[in-house]
């Protein structure tokens, strides 16, 4: 994850080929065969991948502080990689009939007021927003949320016990989804002030 506390330290230019890189660009790899796994019901093969994810995702971020080694190209990977497991898990749970529709529609649209925001804020767009806490919360919660909520599709303890966990998970991580474009309307308001402020100037 890019930030634990508050918001993300600036990324630095350059370091392409460092750890945080390669373990997102895996991360971006094993989106396809999540997908193929999820789709034809390899349920086993398809929890590994998003768990793996998720650890790696922790890696990445905490590598990249600890070692010095961000990036802009880290920062550009790991949202990337958050967004598209996402996508591709409520889109292939949903057709699976895992979860109802309605929640795609909760997480896309948020995603598409997001996306109109920032293009509110052009010329600030291409240095991205200060990733904040709120923000990398909801994405942990929901890729917590994603496996269990798969493991509930199966029979068993296993899956009474994944149930109620992983739909606690998905329901706080859609609520902080939401709380997080607040956060960053915030942050988009700011820069567009600035902006204002600038050219008056």
């Amino acid at each position: 994850m890019s930030s634990t506390t508050g918001t993300s330290p600036p990324a630095r230019a350059g370091g392409l080929w460092t750890l945080p890189n390669l373990l997102s660009a895996l991360r971006l790899l094993g989106v396809p065969l999540f997908l193929w796994a999820l789709l034809t019901e390899r349920d086993g093969l398809a929890v590994i991948i998003l768990m793996a994810s998720g650890i790696t995702d922790y890696l990445d971020g905490w590598i990249a502080r600890r070692f010095a080694m961000t990036s802009r190209v880290g920062a550009m990977l790991d949202p990337i990689a958050d967004r598209l497991y996402i996508f591709t898990t409520v889109l292939g749970l949903a057709y699976r009939e895992v979860i109802p529709w309605w929640v795609v529609a909760i997480l896309i649209a948020r995603d598409v007021l997001l996306s109109i925001m920032l293009l509110t804020v052009r010329d600030e767009r291409s240095k991205g927003l200060p990733v904040h806490f709120v923000g990398k919360a909801a994405t942990a919660c929901l890729l917590y949320a994603f496996p269990l909520l798969l493991l509930a599709a199966g029979t068993g303890t296993l899956a009474d016990i994944s149930r109620p966990v992983g739909w606690a998970f998905a329901w706080w991580g859609m609520v902080l989804y939401w709380v997080s474009v607040v956060v960053y309307a915030v942050q988009v308001a700011a820069i567009r002030a600035q902006s204002g402020g600038e050219r008056v100037h």
